[in-house]
């Protein structure tokens, strides 16, 4: 071996790139292939003149020294050239003063630098220190050049190093980045000062595009969180992928003739003289693996599309993942849009994190949750935003940020001072995208503010287009606004419409005030939305759900064009607007919005019905009513009546209709006025031909027939109401008269059918979004489960209207709390039962009319208060009607026959039957029946009783009719009390006897058996139960009609009784009747 040279040396390191795996996997061709190695190496060095250490170097490496540097570059030249597939070298050279350790081994920091330089390089790669450079860059081989790779942090050496790569056009020149601690400095992603929170599922979807595609765009609206999900998604794609990951921050660029310099910047390639930055940019990405993170492009945008295009066409491993307010809009791009959080979890998480960096004992608590979730609410979600919210938790409360955001750009400042400018302040953050707005894109902007909620095309032409602005230009303004996520886009229901954030509407909404033109822009929104609703009033043929849906859609936009009627004192035209949405207040359940609507224009100070149109304050005035009667309100009745006088006056038929319709509503219990009203109302649209009036009268008619418990009139009206809805498309009356004649299978016993079609009535009004009859409808059907003993479904569907009721008004709560009553009843609950029903009873807004009244005097019984059960049943049989009136007469006789009245009960089953056999009403009948089966028993009629109850029986199993467990114990009674006297066969004959009949035929018995009780010809116990009645309204002081009124009948049927009545007692004066009544005391 030849002397090692001293001194200024140049040495050669090299290793064989992936010798470990080759050995492994190829043992036999990497013999061959080493030996091929040493003799190639053997015959280089000593036509270098270099020398190799003796056993210097380790595994597969090696070293050279050479006394003079061209010798060294000449070497490794030959090296990189020979023939040794499939070895690849990878070689350092380096120059500098050398130390020896023993006479045949180099020491010292010039060999460790040598090393650290070697190990930048890749295989087939030639890496020279700039020390070797400014010696051999003169003496290079035939067709050699140097190549400027940048300055490099060396592994364990405090100085940085200057490389340059030695090329040839026999070799291969281009190299992913060098493996230096530099390369990985070069493009480190934004380490993350707090926690990631939620988009698992954008993560999830975002992975999966940029594996498929190569170019991805996150866009949205400043603040809404892309630069955090780029990074996030980065940092993961970074621990799966080969390839480096740049990450390119281009805020601080201002001349988009720097884009390319940053990014070259970023991945650690310094200037290179006589080369273009997209060369040297693509010269380094070649062919391997790379993603470049381009965040924050929107004010550059143009300069980093021409880049992209570049680099992907050039680079076919490249993908780049690019942050911007507005797309790139480059044939390769996938745009995605960020979505704001969702507000009840990850915005709220998100929320409470950051609350914690400035309070850490912060936690979500019952007492703070509403507070947190109206911030992200109306925060709309914005990551920016929250953030800034939840660091005022430094000095104020959940409910002091949240009542403080009216003024959000005041309270939503003092970000990080390491964020950008524009994300220290929410008001920076809009400021950013609104500099870079054109001034016919800024118009637009602040005009588009004023919608509420959203708004389609049409409006923003309308609302927004000035004289002579052509839809197409408002089209082309508004779609560069939503690239430029100053809008939000939304496809729903094959129909585009748009929305701003609320933070960006009310940054628009001050832009809007400071032009000038603010009070011309709301009169066009009011006059808009205003046309929008008065189609309700006018619908076409099967085009009602449509109106319905669009209205609704836009209900924040017709809120506000409401609100700027009545702050301007346009009075007139909010009524005229609050009257245009009837059918959304019903449809929809949205009652106590509606008469707030009314109220809040009817009962103003200044309100002065003398200067407003006398049909449209009629017509608010009907329609106020007609809200207010589905909670049983009567406050309207004197102003209804009075706007009835005005409609008359006016000769006007279509308002007649409204206020004649509205008072028969508002008639409450008053059937015979209320049929009285709506008689004269269908008589005049039936003139006028009004189908719409007619189809809405028809179902009001329907529904207060099955208020009055006359299952007739309510399936007769029901039936034709729901043709003529139906045919028209007026799925809200068509639902009520469906409704209607459920409720008259009902009263029939026919529960079978009746919940068929609640059912089906049900899953039509979810369709529509019908609150008010998806809640009737739950009320009704659960009403028919309790009846056929499916107690846990009527339950069910009584907790579910209650829920529904909350959401509509207090009242209908309380009236679908009926239904767990009765459950709770037939459940054998008495806590419960009785607990629910003082609850309806005891709040002071309940009608003592109501058709809970029953229910509710049976939660008594059940509780074991006959006093206060006989109290409330009196009630409710002197104020219903119907069936309603005949289930009240029913729980009576119960409650009578268990104080021991057997008088009382009697006269109260035998009323309730007769009525059920005139009405055809058979539900109940089957108690009816068993009360009397009982007062039989007592008075030793046990042949009786036992056919009674062999009818009731079988009426239950025809109809599957629970009884009540309260009843349990009375029933047993009387079947024991028939068999112990009768014997098993005299009980089993008259109890088949009676199971023989049918309904009609056993209430037919019941009644001709009160005959055969030897009734007298004369005297008071003569009288029929309909007789006592009326001569116990005589002795209150009524006259015919008022009788006839409280009894339903006619004052001709009253004066007959009356006749009847004189004959059998031998008077000839009411007096003397009305004397005789006090005197015995009837109570009936």
């Amino acid at each position: 071996m030849s002397e090692l040279p001293t001194g200024t040396v140049t040495l050669l390191l090299a290793d064989i790139e992936g010798s470990t795996a080759l050995w492994q996997n190829h043992p036999a061709e990497m013999t061959e292939a080493v030996a091929r190695l040493d003799a190639t190496l053997a015959q280089l060095v000593d036509g270098h003149h270099g020398v190799r250490p003796v056993e210097q170097g380790e595994g597969d490496s090696f070293i050279v020294a050479f006394a003079r540097a061209s010798d060294a570059a000449c070497c490794a030249l030959a090296l990189q050239r020979a023939p040794l597939a499939p070895l690849r070298l990878r070689i350092g050279v380096h120059t500098g003063e050398i130390q020896l350790r023993d006479g045949a081994n180099y020491m010292g920091p010039t060999i460790n630098r040598a090393a650290r330089v070697r190990d930048l390089a890749h295989g087939g790669q030639t890496v020279l220190t700039a020390a070797t450079e400014q010696v051999v860059v003169d003496h290079l081989p035939d067709g050699a050049w140097l190549t400027e790779l940048g300055t490099h942090q060396l592994r364990g050496l405090n100085r940085p190093e200057r490389i340059v790569q030695l090329c040839h056009p026999d070799l291969r020149v281009e190299f992913p980045p060098l493996r230096s601690l530099d390369s990985a400095a070069a493009q480190p992603l934004p380490i993350s000062l707090t926690s990631f929170i939620g988009r698992s599922a954008e993560i999830t979807e975002l992975t999966r595009l940029v594996n498929e595609h190569r170019l991805v765009t996150l866009t949205g609206a400043g603040g809404v969180g892309k630069t955090r999900l780029a990074v996030e998604l980065a940092t993961l794609l970074n621990k799966g992928v080969a390839g480096p990951i740049h990450y390119v921050d281009l805020v601080p660029i201002n001349d988009a003739a720097l884009v390319e310099g940053a990014v070259a910047q970023a991945m650690g390639l310094p200037n290179q003289p006589g080369r273009s930055v997209v060369d040297t940019l693509a010269a380094r990405i070649a062919d391997g693996p790379t993603l470049i993170v381009l965040d924050n492009c929107e004010h550059v945008r143009e300069a980093v599309t021409a880049l992209v295009d570049s680099l992907l066409g050039r680079c076919p491993a490249l993908r780049i993942l690019a942050t911007s307010r507005e797309p790139l809009r480059t044939a390769a791009e996938v745009n995605w849009q960020v979505p704001s959080l969702a507000v009840v979890d990850d915005a709220v998480a998100l929320f409470t994190d950051r609350a914690r960096h400035v309070r850490p004992e912060f936690t979500i608590t019952e007492s703070n949750i509403d507070a947190v979730t109206e911030i992200c609410r109306r925060l709309d979600g914005m990551p920016l935003a929250i953030e800034l919210a939840a660091a005022r938790m430094r000095a104020l409360s959940t409910a002091d940020i949240r009542d403080s955001l009216q003024d959000r750009f005041q309270l939503l400042t003092g970000g990080a001072h390491t964020a950008v400018r524009r994300q220290q302040t929410l008001r920076a953050s809009v400021d950013w995208s609104h500099s870079m707005l054109t001034e016919a894109e800024r118009v637009l902007f602040r005009r588009l503010a004023v919608f509420a909620g959203g708004f389609d095309l049409d409006a923003a032409v309308s609302v927004c287009g000035g004289e002579g602005v052509q839809r197409y230009q408002v089209l082309d303004q508004l779609s560069l606004l939503v690239d430029k996520s100053l809008v939000q886009a939304d496809n729903i229901a094959d129909r585009a419409r748009y929305r701003m954030l609320e933070t960006i509407r009310e940054y628009g909404l001050e832009r809007l005030d400071e032009s000038g033109e603010a009070a011309a822009v709301r009169r066009r929104h009011r006059d808009h939305y205003a046309v929008l609703a008065t189609a309700l009033d006018t619908p076409t043929r099967n085009d009602f759900r449509g109106r319905v849906a669009r209205v609704e859609a836009d209900l924040d936009n017709v809120r506000a064009a409401f609100a700027h009627c009545c702050d301007n004192g346009e009075c007139e035209q909010a009524l005229r607007l609050a009257s245009s949405l009837q059918p959304l207040w019903q449809g929809r359940g949205r009652l106590r919005e509606g008469l707030r609507w009314f109220d809040s224009v009817l009962n103003r100070a200044d309100f002065d019905p003398a200067v407003i149109d006398a049909v449209i304050h009629a017509r608010a005035i009907a329609d106020k009513a007609v809200l207010d009667s589905y909670t049983a309100a009567t406050d309207s009745l004197g102003q209804v009546h009075r706007a009835l006088e005005t409609a008359r006056e006016l000769g006007d038929p279509t308002l007649l209709a409204r206020t004649l319709t509205a008072c028969g509503c508002i008639a409450n219990l008053d059937f015979d006025s209320a049929a009285g009203y709506f008689a004269e109302a269908i008589d005049l649209v039936r003139t006028i031909g009004d189908d719409w009036r007619l189809s809405q009268i028809l179902a009001r008619q329907a529904y207060l027939a099955a208020m009055a418990g006359d299952p007739v009139a309510s399936d007769e009206l029901g039936r034709e109401g729901a043709e003529v809805a139906g045919a028209l498309g007026d799925w809200l009356n068509e639902h009520w008269c469906r409704w209607s004649v459920g409720m008259s299978q009902m009263f029939r016993a026919d529960l079978d059918g009746a919940i068929d079609t609640f059912r089906n009535v049900l899953a039509d009004c979810e369709t529509d979004g019908n609150m008010l009859g998806n809640m009737l409808c739950l009320i009704s059907m659960g009403c028919a489960l309790v009846y056929r003993g499916d107690v846990a479904a009527a339950r069910d569907a009584g907790r579910a209207a209650m829920a529904t009721g909350a959401q509509l008004d207090a009242m209908l709560e309380l009236a679908a709390a009926t239904v767990v009553a009765i459950a709770a009843v037939a459940d054998g609950d008495a806590e419960a039962a009785s607990a629910i029903s003082a609850k309806i009873w005891d709040h002071p807004g309940v009608h003592r009319g109501t058709v809970a009244a029953p229910a509710v005097a049976l939660g008594a019984h059940v509780d074991g208060d006959l006093v206060k059960a006989q109290q409330l049943a009196d009630e409710a049989v002197a104020t219903l009607a119907g069936w309603h009136q005949m289930l009240a007469l029913s729980v009576r006789a119960h409650i009578a026959a268990d104080r021991g009245d057997s008088e009382q009960a009697r006269r109260d089953a035998l009323r309730a039957l007769t009525m059920a056999a005139d009405n055809h009403a058979y539900l109940s009948v089957p108690a009816d029946l068993e009360v009397l089966a009982r007062l039989a028993v007592d008075g030793d009629n046990h042949r009786e009783a036992a056919r009674l109850l062999g009818a009731a029986d079988a009426q239950r199993a025809r109809v599957r009719e629970l009884r009540y467990p309260v009843y349990e114990p009375a029933y047993a009674s009387a079947v024991d009390a028939c068999r112990k006297q009768l014997q098993d066969t005299g009980f089993q004959e008259a109890y088949n006897d009676g199971a023989a009949l049918s309904v009609d035929d056993a209430i037919g018995y019941a009644l001709r058996r009160r005959g055969e009780r030897k009734r007298p010809a004369t005297g008071w116990a003569s009288l029929t139960p309909t007789e006592l009645d009326v001569a116990r309204l005589v002795s209150e002081g009524l006259a015919n009609k008022d009788i006839a009124e409280r009894m339903f009948i006619s004052p001709r049927t009253v004066q007959a009784h009356l006749t009847h009545m004189y004959t059998k007692l031998g008077f000839t004066s009411r007096l003397q009747l009305a004397q005789e009544t006090a005197r015995r005391g009837d109570d009936s």
